[in-house]
Formats: structure tokens, C-alpha cells, sequence
């Protein structure tokens, strides 16, 4: 009796366990592949973990999983090749690190030869030499959001009496669609009186992010801004004009939210953010992924109403943009605008990240 007793209660342990394991070896994975790790990536992950959850995963045999890239593009190649090899991959959504390097390319289209659902989000691939590799894009204009970075730049110079001088954009990776449009975007709207001195990488390494902060300032003195392209490159800005004594002395234009930089901006160290909404990005990713793999066509078309007879734009659905202004005497005004993208001060800001339980964006 007592061996029998040691049995049953050894197999009411297991059975749960094996409940567990039989469920996730029979759901279907859409997976999200990033380009870095950052915060910028909890919102997104909160958002795919929300799509899973509004959009009923569970019953349909889905799972969400987020897979973090190194910051390399071999990074990304490498888990590509591991996703096209795990048969229980239903769709892929990818941010794209290069938007030029073919072997990415030939990767995601390898995956869509095996039946798999893929798609880019935040960044894109070269849409002239890869737009066959993947479906669709979900994220921000690029080159929109540059220009209202740009714009906005040139508000808060101008409020300062500043008519002219040099400035540095900082990022990650200048190869990058977001990067790159992003950047152009900013200098065409900012204008030909505001001199682009260089675009500095830093290879997704924030300890590289701060020091190019350093060298910029040290090789030119005479800067009037210094502009953060990607989300960690405003908080390594903020640190070194803390470091070297000159908050107020330029201006400091960013795009992202990253939490730190919220509080820096909260600080008077940062002008104004130009905020994605990593969070859609990720709950989209989900809904679409789902609906490629269900084959939902009727899904599809309300995002995409004009992918048959729009052959440019047509593939892109177009996440939200906000300009984050300070609480108090920001010159920005929401008119400025128009349908670009929508100001909202900084508290108010912070109360919306609330709300969604998110820390930045």
C-alpha cells in the first residue's frame, strides 16, 4: 500500500508537468525577432503579449515569444536560421538591423518557402531590393517621423535665437531603414541653415553611445544641437551634457522614450522627444501574424485596404507619432504639426504610459 501510495502521488506530480510540456510542444509560435535589447522592446513585447490576448491566441493554438537580438546582424541571421529549422514557427516579425544585407533577405525569404507568415516591424528592409522577402511592414513613417524630429529641432533653436550652426545625429546602425530615414528626414526639415556635421554609430553599445557624445563635443565646440536617433542614444546624450556642465547650453532633440530619458527630460536635460508607439507595434505584429497564418483575408484588408492598387505604400501599416514636449513654455505648439503627428506635455504623456502599465516608449 505505501509503495502503491508513493506512485499515485509521483504521477498527480508529473501529470501537471506533462500537461505542460504536451501544450508547448502543440502551439504554433509567431515570434518576434528584434534588432537590440532595449526598452523600447518592453513596450513592444507588452503590446504582442496584449495581441495575444485580445486576439484569442490561446484558443487558437498561438503562442507569443519574443526573441532578443545581440545587435548584430549575424545575430539576427543566426536566429533566423534556427526559427526556419523549428517546425512549431507559424509567422515571423522582424525589425530589421540592415536594411541592405541581402543575406537577411534571403533568410526571411527562405522562411516564407517553408510556409511561414513574415513580416517587418519597426525597421524595414530596403523596400527597392527586398520588398519579396517579407509581406508587410508595420511601424513608423521613418522618414515622417525624421522630419517632425527635424521640425521640432528647429522650433526650439529658433525660440532661442538660434539661426544657424552645426549639430551631430547619434544611432546605432546608419545602415538601418529608421536610421536612415530618420536621419535625411531631420536635415531636410530642419533646413539648409543647420549644417549636419556627422552622423556618428555606435554599433548598438552604449558605452560607445556616451563616448561619441564626448567626441562630437570635444571636435566641435560650436555645435547648437545634438540629436538621438535611436531610443538609449537620448540617455547617453543626457549624461555627458550633465558630465560636461552644458544642460541648457544645447539643444538636445531626441526620438524614443526610453524611462530614463523620460526623467531626463522631466530634468530640463532633454527639448523634446519624438515618441513611436512601440506598444501598437507589437500588438499589430500579433493580430496581422495571426491572421496570415489563419489565412483571415478580411483581417488582412482592413489593415491593408490599399495593398491591391497602391503598389508603394499599400504593404505599410503606419503606427502612431508623438512630440513630447515639456509641461511649462514649450515653444512646440500642436498646430505646427498637423496630421504629421500629435504634442502631448510630458505629464500628460507619462499618465498615458500608465494606463498601459509601461514604463516608455
Amino acid at each position: 500500500m505505501h509503495t502503491l501510495h508513493n506512485c499515485l502521488r509521483t504521477l498527480l506530480f508529473l501529470l501537471p508537468l506533462a500537461l505542460l510540456v504536451g501544450c508547448d510542444n502543440g502551439g504554433k509560435r509567431i515570434v518576434l525577432l528584434t534588432n537590440g535589447d532595449s526598452p523600447f522592446w518592453d513596450a513592444c513585447r507588452t503590446g504582442m503579449q496584449d495581441g495575444a490576448a485580445k486576439y484569442d491566441f490561446r484558443k487558437a493554438g498561438f503562442k507569443a515569444d519574443m526573441q532578443v537580438n545581440d545587435g548584430t546582424t549575424k545575430g539576427q541571421i543566426d536566429k533566423l536560421k534556427q526559427l526556419g529549422n523549428q517546425s512549431d514557427v507559424a509567422g515571423v516579425a522582424i525589425s530589421a538591423l540592415e536594411a541592405d544585407n541581402a543575406a537577411v533577405a534571403d533568410e526571411l525569404r527562405a522562411l516564407r518557402k517553408k510556409g511561414i507568415a513574415v513580416i517587418c516591424m519597426d525597421s524595414d528592409v530596403n523596400r527597392e531590393k527586398f520588398r519579396d522577402a517579407r509581406s508587410y511592414y508595420i511601424g513608423t513613417d521613418n522618414l515622417k517621423g525624421g522630419k517632425v524630429l527635424g521640425k521640432a529641432a528647429k522650433v526650439v533653436l529658433e525660440s532661442r535665437d538660434v539661426k544657424r550652426g552645426g549639430y551631430v545625429q547619434f544611432v546605432g546602425k546608419t545602415g538601418a531603414q529608421n536610421a536612415r530615414e530618420r536621419m535625411d528626414g531631420f536635415k531636410e526639415a530642419i533646413g539648409s541653415d543647420f549644417t549636419e556635421v556627422d552622423r556618428m554609430p555606435d554599433d548598438v553599445k552604449k558605452d560607445i553611445a556616451r563616448d561619441n557624445v564626448r567626441t562630437a563635443l570635444t571636435n566641435h565646440p560650436d555645435l547648437v544641437a545634438l540629436v538621438g536617433i535611436w531610443s538609449y542614444n537620448a540617455p547617453a546624450i543626457a549624461d555627458v551634457i550633465t558630465e560636461k556642465g552644458l544642460i541648457g547650453k544645447l539643444a538636445v532633440i531626441t526620438f524614443d522614450a526610453e524611462p530614463k530619458a523620460i526623467d531626463e527630460m522631466g530634468k530640463g536635460k532633454i527639448d523634446v522627444m519624438v515618441a513611436q508607439n512601440p506598444y501598437q507595434m507589437g500588438l499589430e505584429s500579433a493580430h496581422l501574424l495571426k491572421a496570415m497564418v489563419e489565412k483571415d483575408q478580411a483581417a488582412i484588408n482592413a489593415m491593408f485596404p490599399h495593398a491591391d492598387n497602391d503598389k508603394e505604400t499599400g504593404d505599410i501599416f503606419e503606427t502612431e507619432l508623438r512630440v513630447v514636449i515639456k509641461d511649462q513654455d514649450s515653444p512646440i505648439k500642436d498646430e505646427q504639426f498637423k496630421d504629421q503627428a500629435k504634442c502631448i506635455k510630458l505629464g500628460d504623456f507619462k499618465a498615458w504610459l500608465a494606463e498601459r502599465k509601461l514604463s516608455g516608449s
